[in-house]
């Protein structure tokens, strides 16, 4: 019974992190007429470590390593 609990206890915890992983951006029309493709990102938040573009991280739609200084 006690490894139920402990089970249920990690898995509900575990949920948010998993909630806030990502975002879809819809594409959208710039004032000029360009058309900009809708794209993944990660969530908004004040970490600037855990973005796809961030030096270490690698984006897993396109494969593309990070390249800018979190810092």
């Amino acid at each position: 019974m006690k490894r139920l609990i402990i089970a249920a206890a990690l898995f509900v915890t575990a949920i948010p992190a998993f909630a806030q992983v990502n975002q879809y951006t819809n594409g959208y029309e710039r004032q000029n007429g360009t058309y900009v493709q809708g794209y993944n990102h990660t969530a908004p938040d004040a970490n600037k470590a855990d973005n796809y573009s961030t030096r270490g991280n690698v984006n897993p739609y396109t494969g593309q390593p990070g390249y800018k200084n979190p810092y």
